[in-house]
């Protein structure tokens, strides 16, 4: 995957998804913008953009305004003005209507219209998500995306949803006029050129069940996160010679699950535990091993580089050009990922938490607070609805840290 010969390397930044977990990517990015940028002393800018699901949705965001002075704090703002009362304000009947759906037996509800605002026909989730549309459409100048692009100052902007039909991944490309990059022959994941809009970020966010699902052209599309939560392999095919990579996973050694497992047992019986364990299946990130898988092909080309000239890429891309369309290059990467259990975090904001007053807001705490029952102090359905300004404060004060601690690994990945 060779370095470039000029000056300015391209640099991806590469979001992943996880409903409500999003604020701790919220909380990396501010640092990067603010404190990172300073110490490099100048604005830090990428040029490519990928992102699913939430990812996709921040991808959008900073699409529009990653030039904008300030724009890592608007993001931790906007987060930080969720509230429970807003995402989930069900009401009475919705008690009863929800369990019914969850087994299969209430009636059958018929598609969303579409709205007068431009969000696309939609065919019904557990919850409304109105709020969610409301933040897309308002919060990200979508006119400044179009202009960002066609004029060069963002080279791509991509984002996935899985296509409910046949379940493949569609990765939606916004490249402008420009023309697309060679695409593998993968027939699980294809690219498709389009001029990103609303519909496309709320597909990529639609969790499976519990939020609607989008139609965009003549098909439906849900979580692109179903089969590629953390699209790194876009922003390679899209020219990229750095990658920035933000995980929203704790990583976890075999021996640490292993001694999990047999403390988990006693709670397979538990609807809600298993419940976020099948979404943490659903939404499997493979982020480490593709990034194992591109430094050993950077270690191999550097290898053959240092060993037998810089012929040797020529030589050895001849077959692979003809088979996957694109060279390999040497990729330098950085990525950073939370330090602490996002799931254990939603707990314990849930624990600390007072009482609630009014029947609405009542409400839609014992949603969230039904999703948090779970076993030893992992909510994992829980850390996936937790759109509250409690957790959100947790997440993004835990990015920050985490970015703090890689700093140096920060600034000489933007130098």
């Amino acid at each position: 995957m060779s370095d470039t010969p000029t000056s300015h390397p391209r640099i991806a930044l590469v979001l992943s998804g996880g409903g409500a977990r999003g604020a701790y990517e919220a909380g990396v990015l501010s640092y990067i913008f603010s404190d990172v940028g300073k110490k490099l002393g100048r604005p830090v800018h990428f040029d490519i953009l990928t992102g699913t699901s939430v990812g996709a949705i921040h991808a959008c965001y900073l699409a529009a305004g990653q030039n904008d002075a300030g724009v890592g704090v608007a993001l931790t703002q906007l987060w930080r003005s969720l509230s429970l009362d807003r995402v989930f304000a069900p009401g009475v009947t919705d008690l009863f209507r929800v369990p019914l759906q969850l087994l299969g037996l209430g009636s059958e509800r018929k598609p969303l219209p579409a709205t007068a605002s431009g969000i696309p026909e939609r065919l019904p989730g557990l919850f409304d998500t109105a709020w969610l549309e409301e933040i897309v459409l308002r919060n990200i100048d979508w006119s400044r995306i179009r202009s960002n692009i066609d004029s060069d100052e963002l080279g791509a902007l991509a984002i996935a949803a899985t296509e409910i039909a046949t379940g493949r991944s569609v990765v939606f490309i916004d490249t402008g006029t420009r023309p697309q990059p060679p695409w593998s022959r993968d027939p699980f994941v294809i690219a498709r050129a389009a001029a990103l809009g609303p519909a496309h970020a709320l597909a990529s966010a639609a969790i499976p069940l519990i939020f609607p699902s989008l139609r965009i052209d003549r098909t439906y599309y849900c979580d692109g996160g179903l089969r590629l939560n953390t699209p790194l392999s876009p922003a390679l095919r899209l020219g990229a010679d750095r990658v920035m990579v933000i995980g929203l996973r704790h990583p976890r050694s075999a021996e640490e699950e292993d001694r999990l497992a047999r403390r988990r047992e006693t709670m397979y019986n538990n609807p809600t535990y298993l419940a976020g364990k099948a979404i943490n299946a659903l939404l499997l990130d493979r982020i480490e091993y593709d990034v194992e898988r591109l430094h050993l092909f950077n270690a191999i080309l550097e290898s053959g580089v240092r060993y037998y000239g810089p012929e040797f890429l020529e030589h050895i891309n001849e077959p692979i050009v003809e088979q996957r369309r694109a060279p390999y290059r040497v990729v330098r990467d950085c990525m950073v990922r939370p330090s602490k259990d996002l799931g254990v975090l939603a707990a314990e904001c849930l624990e600390h938490q007072g009482r609630s007053r009014g029947v609405r807001d009542w409400l839609s705490r014992n949603v969230v607070r039904f999703a948090g029952r779970g076993a030893l102090g992992e909510a994992d359905l829980l850390s996936y609805l937790f759109f509250d300004r409690c957790y959100a404060d947790h997440l993004i004060q835990l990015g920050r840290r985490d970015a703090q601690q890689a700093e140096e690994e920060l600034v000489a990945f933007f130098s």
